[in-house]
Order: structure tokens, then C-alpha cells, then sequence
């Protein structure tokens, strides 16, 4: 059996934070290769990607996930090196032990052992990207693209990503809400605050449409989605000086959108009451949007009825069927094939002392390992 807390702690010991490979999907390419996976880099823009593929025929049932991880801080704040890797009282210690190293360790030992014991009538992909805790747009996205050129194609995929609150098997994910962030500036005319009237104060105008948007309550939830939320971020004018009316200040909010919005019905919204407070304070406001991601659900069906099955039989425990927390690379994912996320209890991920329970790695793999034994009994679904 191949030991996946040993996997995950070799995979800490590489420093891989984002855009560092760190040793990381080298090490998992080899592991893979030894296997019996054939194996490719698909490196772009300094981002490392790593795609693995055993069998020739379908079904295809794909795993993903990342090995880049978010920086340490300081060493001295940790009760361990965060790259070292210790096991103490159970628990595992290590940047990335949570976020997602535990993960991918599990189900690239799952497959191996799966392929050696139970050959299936099918192929395995594995697909590991060094850019999820980044922008993004070089890791699974590069392998997605590639696959699309080259011919390759999943049927089903699991995301390890940490998806318990609290307890192991509590949930999955079958679905994200959208993101969207605003950048709002709003003009006036400098001037002295001893003669306000010969000056237009930015200030006012932002801060009254920065009400109302936190004020507005976008929906109450849709039959899959909590409601969407908005949050301003930061308000930012830059003046030292106490005495000077600015003439531009700026605001960012972010918005985890359900299925109920659009971007461009956000958008629309966001511009319209930008507008109705320029033309009340008379001053000019701009908007400037990005969105990282748009709000997607695998519908509740055989797949997801099989992994729930899986992690009930693992752990015990009926998961619940959610779509909560922020993004994932499921969102990239969701365009190629029906897509779940299920892994471990994520208290702990991107925290100082990151770790995982031992145990918990060992149930993860069992999941994965149930998983992949029905999915292919049942022929692919």
C-alpha cells in the first residue's frame, strides 16, 4: 500500500510557494511515472503544471487539485519549520498540510494503489496545478487548454480541495459562487477645507454610494446558493494633509455572486447606482470590474450521489451537498466535465501552524479509493 502522510510530507518538504515549483510536481511525476502513468509538463508563463494519465480508453475519471501554497510568514511564528514537515500528537505541521498537499497526496496514492490491485476498464487522469493560489489563469486552465487541443477528455472529476468545516465527511462541493470585484473612483475638484465651496469633495459621493451598496440585499439565496454577498474591501483617498479637499478617491468591494446574478447583470446595477450618486453629489465616478469566476453547479444525480455514498461509507457520515466558500479551480474545471470537490477539514489552511490530522489523510485516501472502485463498476455512469 502506498503510505499517502508520507507523500504529503515529502510534498511539504518542497517549498512551492506561488510561482515556485519548489521540487513539488517533480517529485509527483516520478512517483506517477514509476506507476505505470504516463506523464507531461505543461509549463507556461513560469508556471509549472503537471498532467498524468493512465489507461488508454474510456471512462475517464479525473482528479485535481494544487501543490503551490500561500507563503509561510515569518519562521519564528510557527511552533514547527513550515516547510519541515513534523508530525507531533497526530497532527501533521506544514504549510500546505491542509491547503491542498494532504489532497493531492491522497488521491495520487489512491490511484496507484487502485491501478495495481484493480486494474479498471477505463483511464485515470491526474491533473496538479502550481497556480491556484495565484491568478490562476497558468494552471488548470493551461492544462485544460492543452487537453482541448490535444484530443484528451475527463468524464467526471473530483477536486481535493478542503471542503469540511469541522468534521471529516461533512461536506462536499458540487458548486461555487461567482466573484466579481469593483473598483470605483470618484472625481472632484481639489481645494483648501477652509473654502469648501470653491472645491468638489469626492469624499461625500463615494461614501453615500458605498452605503447603499452595503445596504442592498441581492437575494435571499436560491435553491442551491446562500444568498450573494458584498463586502467593501478598502477605502482609499491618500491624503496627509488635513487641510485639502481631494480630488479623486477610490473604493474596492467584492461580491460572491449565486446563480441568481450575472456579471453583466452585476454590473448594470453597480453602474446605475454609481451614476445616480455622481448626478446627486456632482461629482464623476468610474467603475472598473474583474471577475474571477462565475457561479456553477453539478446538479445533485448519480455522481454526486456516488461520492456521497463513498464518504458516508468512509467516514460515517452523510455529507452535505454544498455550494458555500469562495473559488476553487472546480470553476475551470466545470467547463470540461461534471465536477465535485471533497477532501479534508480546512480549519486550519492558510494559517500560521497549518496542519492536518494523520488520521484524516488516511480517510481521504479511503474515499478516494471507494470512489474510484464504483465509479468504474459502474462503468463510468
Amino acid at each position: 500500500m502506498t503510505d499517502p502522510v508520507a507523500l504529503t510530507a515529502e510534498l511539504i518538504r518542497c517549498p512551492s510557494v506561488t510561482p515556485e515549483e519548489g521540487g513539488a510536481l517533480q517529485l509527483l511525476e516520478g512517483v506517477l511515472k514509476k506507476a505505470g502513468f504516463s506523464t507531461r509538463r505543461i509549463d507556461r508563463n513560469g508556471i509549472a503544471n503537471l498532467y498524468a494519465r493512465w489507461g488508454e480508453t474510456g471512462p475517464v475519471l479525473g482528479f485535481n487539485g494544487h501543490t503551490d501554497v500561500v507563503p509561510a510568514g515569518p519562521a519564528s511564528g510557527w511552533r514547527h519549520d513550515p516547510f519541515g514537515a513534523v508530525i507531533e500528537d497526530g497532527l501533521l505541521y506544514g504549510r500546505g498540510a491542509s491547503d491542498m498537499k494532504s489532497g493531492v497526496a491522497a488521491f495520487v496514492t489512491a490511484a496507484i494503489d487502485f491501478i495495481a490491485e484493480t486494474p479498471p476498464a477505463g483511464s485515470i487522469v491526474i491533473m496538479v496545478t502550481g497556480d491556484e493560489e495565484g491568478e490562476g489563469v497558468d494552471g488548470t486552465e493551461a492544462i485544460l487548454e492543452w487537453m482541448e487541443r490535444s484530443g484528451e477528455k475527463v468524464d467526471h472529476c473530483l477536486v481535493g480541495e478542503p471542503t469540511c468545516p469541522d468534521t471529516m465527511g461533512e461536506m462536499i462541493k458540487i458548486g461555487r459562487r461567482g466573484s466579481m470585484t469593483a473598483h470605483i473612483t470618484a472625481y472632484g475638484v481639489q481645494g483648501h477645507s477652509a473654502y469648501p465651496h470653491r472645491a468638489v469633495n469626492p469624499i461625500p459621493g463615494l461614501v453615500r454610494l458605498l452605503d447603499r451598496l452595503a445596504g442592498h440585499e441581492l437575494d435571499k439565496g436560491t435553491e442551491h446558493f446562500d444568498p450573494s454577498t458584498l463586502a467593501i474591501t478598502t477605502i482609499d483617498v491618500g491624503n496627509r494633509a488635513s487641510n485639502v479637499i481631494p480630488a479623486e478617491a477610490h473604493a474596492t468591494l467584492n461580491i460572491r455572486f449565486n446563480d441568481a446574478h450575472t456579471p453583466q447583470s452585476l454590473e448594470d446595477w453597480l453602474e446605475e447606482e454609481a451614476d445616480r450618486a455622481a448626478e446627486e453629489m456632482g461629482i464623476g465616478i468610474a467603475t472598473r470590474f474583474t471577475v474571477s469566476g462565475v457561479s456553477f453547479l453539478t446538479e445533485p444525480g448519480p455522481f454526486t450521489d456516488l461520492v456521497s455514498a463513498a464518504v458516508a461509507a468512509e467516514t460515517g457520515v452523510t455529507p452535505v451537498l454544498s455550494t458555500s466558500g469562495g473559488t476553487s479551480d472546480a470553476r475551470f474545471v466545470k467547463n470540461h466535465c461534471p465536477v465535485v470537490e471533497v477532501g479534508l477539514v480546512g480549519q486550519s489552511m492558510h494559517q500560521t501552524d497549518e496542519h492536518v490530522e494523520v488520521d484524516h489523510i488516511g480517510q481521504l485516501k479511503g474515499i478516494y479509493s471507494r470512489i474510484l472502485t464504483r465509479y468504474f463498476e459502474a462503468g463510468g455512469l
